[in-house]
């Protein structure tokens, strides 16, 4: 059975719909590009992926006994969380919470983790400092670190490299690549590089007001939907 299984999904907010008719299945092991021009509902699946957010109609059924706590979600940053007055150390340990139940503090294992996740961000060195003080490229590494101590099965990026600088982009882009291959972890992200997408995803789903395509990567390429998302996004940034 797959992990997430979406069934005839429509999306939509203030009486509007921004999607219908989503038909797809996210399985172990995939890498899920979700591509798609800006205002097509990309952000708000990924919160009805999440259960943060309810389908105007259909079905996300999850399989494989993956419940939403057990997701790791990286959001897109917002002004007031690059400025969150917190330490790297607190900030990572703070995605262990959903492990704690009501316990009211952090045991032996959680704090293990929180050690081991940084280690393999390479941000061990920065555990003291204060997150709004780091670049950020340190930043997305400190919010991953803190994603991958909530699963061991499924992380949700939305749009994981944007503002950051292209060789900031490429090492976040191996870092996700590294977490998929190397650790098993399945990847959904939500991204404007079709480059990107191609270069790491094992799966493309694009998104419009009706999806456009689903499947595999080969296949996307083959259907031209990639070169309609990068013209959108160029005549965007020309704007």
């Amino acid at each position: 059975m797959a992990l997430i299984t979406c069934k005839d999904v429509s999306l939509g907010y203030e009486g509007r719909s921004v999607t219908e008719h989503l038909n797809f299945e996210i399985n172990k092991g995939d890498y899920l590009c979700i591509v798609g021009e800006n205002g097509a509902g990309k952000s708000t699946l990924i919160k009805a992926l999440l259960n943060l957010k309810s389908p105007v109609s259909g079905q996300i059924i999850t399989g494989e006994g993956l419940k939403p706590t057990e997701i790791g979600y990286l959001p897109q940053q917002t002004v007031v969380q690059k400025d969150f007055p917190a330490s790297v150390w607190e900030i990572v340990l703070s995605g262990c919470l959903n492990r704690c139940d009501l316990r009211p503090f952090y045991n032996r294992e959680e704090k293990q983790l929180a050690m081991e996740n940084m280690e393999k961000m390479g941000i061990s060195n920065l555990s003291k400092r204060c997150y709004r003080e780091l670049s950020g490229g340190q930043q997305q590494r400190v919010l991953l670190a803190r994603a991958l101590c909530a699963t061991k099965k499924m992380l949700l990026l939305d749009e994981p490299v944007a503002g950051l600088d292209p060789k900031v982009t490429v090492e976040m882009y191996e870092l996700i690549d590294r977490l998929h291959e190397k650790d098993g972890i399945t990847v959904v992200m939500v991204s404007h590089d079709i480059e990107a997408s191609v270069k790491y995803a094992t799966h493309i789903l694009h998104v419009s007001h009706i999806p456009l395509f689903f499947g595999k990567k080969e296949k996307y390429v083959l259907s031209g939907n990639g070169f309609q998302v990068d013209k959108s996004r160029e005549a965007s940034e020309n704007e």
